[in-house]
C-alpha cells in the first residue's frame, strides 16, 4: 500500500503524463529538482529583500488609489504616472525616471536612451563586445534609417577576451575626446558569453570614470532587473534602461519600457520621446497605471520563479550534455539560460516544447521567419497573455550556428518547470536524445 507521500507523488506524476511528459522525464526532473532546494532557498532570498525594496518605494512615494487610475488626452497632471516615475527612480536609487506605455519595447528605450544623449560629432563605445542584434540598425552597424550614424555618431567597440572579461587596455585606447557614452550590455543577447554581474558592470564603469568623468555610462538592464539585490545604478550607471514585458512588469504590464539615472540623462530622454518644449510633462497613462504598479510589486516574486527555471534547466541540460551558458552551479545575473544543440533541428524542438507549454496558443507550431531588425530568420515561442512578454515561459534564437536557443521567463516557478521538461520531451520525440535522455 502506497504512503501519503507517495500517492501524492504519483497523483502528480500522473497529472504531467496526462499532458505529455513521460514517466522517465518526468522522474529525471524531479531527481535534479531535489538537489537544487539550497539554490533556491538563495533565490526566495534575495527575492523577499527586492520585495522589501519595491514595497519601501511605494509606501514612501504615498502611491493611492488615485494613482492607479489612467488619463487621456495630453496627460497633463498624471498623479499615477508622475508617482511611478519617482518610486522607479527610488528602486533605483536614481534622481529621475521615465516610465511610459509609449515606449513600445526594450529597443525602443535604447534607442531613445542614445538618441536623446548623443549629438552628431559624438561616439559611442561598446566596451563587451557587439551589442544586441535589433541595435544594430540603430546605432548603424547594419544600414537603417534613422541610425545613429545617418546623424553623424561614430561607433567605437572593444570585444570581451576569450574568458568573457573585459579588455581594459583596449578600452582605455579606444576612449578619446569624442567618446560621449558607453553603453554596457548586461545581458548576453544572442551570444554564449556571460552575463555581466553588478559588481563585473560596477569595475567598467569605475573603470571609464577614471578616464574621463563626464562619460555617460549606459546600462542596458533588459533581463536583470531584481535578480540581484542591487542595481547597475547603485554602482555607477549614469542610465539604466529597460523593458516593462520583462523582469519589472511582473507580467502584467501590456506594454512600456523605463529609464532611470540622472536628471539630465532622463530629462533629455523625455524631451526625445515627446518634444522639446513638453517633456515628461504630457503622455496619457491610458489606463494601464494599475498594471504597471501592480506588475512591479509582483516583479521580484515573479522573476524569482524565472531565474529558478533557468537554473533547473541549467543543470538539466548539462547533464543531457549539451553546453549551457551559464551552467549548473554558475552565479546568476539574468534570468536568460542559453543552450547550444548545433543543429537547428535542436532549437526548433525546444521551441516547440515551449510553445506546448504556454497557455495561450499551446497548439501552434513556432516557425523561423524574417523577424524585423535581425540579420537571419528567428524562431520565437510564447504563448503569452502579453505578446512577446519575455518574463512569461518564452525561448527564441536565430537559425545560425552555433544554433544555440535562450530560454526566460515563466511567472511561475511551476510552470517553468512544466515548460523545461516539456522542451525534454520534445526533443525525445524527435529522436534527439537516446533512450537514456542523452545527447545523440
Amino acid at each position: 500500500m502506497l504512503s501519503g507521500t507517495q500517492n501524492k507523488w504519483e497523483e502528480l506524476c500522473g497529472m504531467y503524463q496526462s499532458m505529455g511528459i513521460s514517466r522517465q522525464v518526468y522522474e529525471f526532473g524531479e531527481s535534479v529538482a531535489e538537489e537544487l532546494k539550497e539554490r533556491f532557498q538563495e533565490i526566495d532570498r534575495v527575492a523577499e529583500y527586492n520585495q522589501c525594496k519595491v514595497l519601501k518605494a511605494m509606501q514612501e512615494e504615498k502611491v493611492s488609489e488615485a494613482c492607479l487610475l489612467g488619463t487621456t488626452g495630453y496627460g497633463y497632471n498624471d498623479l499615477g504616472r508622475d508617482t511611478l516615475e519617482k518610486v522607479y527612480a527610488s528602486v533605483f536609487h536614481t534622481q529621475d525616471a521615465l516610465v511610459r506605455p509609449q515606449i513600445t519595447c526594450g529597443t525602443h528605450a535604447l534607442a531613445l536612451a542614445l538618441m536623446s544623449n548623443l549629438r552628431p560629432g559624438d561616439e559611442l563605445l561598446s566596451p563587451v563586445g557587439k551589442p544586441y542584434d535589433t541595435l544594430e540598425e540603430v546605432i548603424g552597424i547594419r544600414e537603417s534609417k534613422g541610425s545613429l550614424k545617418e546623424y553623424g555618431i561614430t561607433y567605437g567597440q572593444v570585444d570581451l577576451l576569450a574568458d568573457g572579461s573585459f579588455d581594459f587596455p583596449a578600452i582605455r585606447r579606444a576612449v578619446h575626446d569624442k567618446t560621449k557614452l558607453v553603453t554596457i550590455q548586461r545581458s548576453k543577447g544572442y551570444q554564449t558569453r556571460p552575463t555581466l554581474s553588478v559588481q563585473k558592470i560596477g569595475e567598467l564603469i569605475r573603470f571609464v570614470k577614471q578616464i574621463r568623468p563626464d562619460i555617460i555610462c549606459m546600462v542596458d538592464n533588459c533581463y536583470g532587473e531584481f535578480v540581484e539585490t542591487i542595481e547597475p545604478s547603485d554602482v555607477g550607471a549614469d542610465l539604466v534602461v529597460g523593458s516593462l514585458i520583462k523582469n519589472p512588469g511582473g507580467g502584467l504590464a501590456p506594454i512600456g519600457g523605463y529609464l532611470a539615472g540622472t536628471k539630465a540623462c532622463v530629462e533629455n530622454a523625455a524631451y526625445r520621446l515627446t518634444s522639446p518644449g513638453l517633456g515628461k510633462e504630457v503622455g496619457a497613462s491610458l489606463g494601464v497605471s494599475a498594471s504597471f504598479y501592480q506588475g512591479l510589486f509582483l516583479a521580484p516574486t515573479v522573476t524569482a520563479a524565472a531565474l529558478k527555471g533557468a537554473v533547473f534547466a541549467a543543470n538539466l541540460y548539462e547533464r543531457l550534455g549539451f553546453a549551457v551558458v551559464p551552467d549548473g552551479k554558475e552565479s546568476r545575473h539574468d534570468i536568460i539560460q542559453a543552450v547550444t544543440f548545433g543543429t537547428p533541428e535542436g532549437v526548433t524542438a525546444f521551441c516547440e516544447g515551449v510553445q506546448a507549454a504556454a497557455p495561450v496558443d499551446s497548439f501552434v507550431t513556432p516557425q523561423p521567419w524574417d523577424m524585423p531588425g535581425y540579420d537571419a530568420k528567428v524562431i520565437m515561442a510564447a504563448g503569452a497573455f502579453v505578446s512577446g512578454s519575455s518574463i512569461e515561459l518564452s525561448a527564441d534564437g536565430p537559425i545560425k550556428p552555433p544554433y544555440a536557443v535562450y530560454f526566460q521567463g515563466g511567472l511561475t516557478w511551476q510552470h517553468a518547470k512544466f515548460g523545461i521538461l516539456k522542451t525534454i520531451q520534445s526533443l525525445a520525440d524527435h529522436g534527439l536524445l537516446d533512450s537514456d535522455l542523452r545527447k545523440k
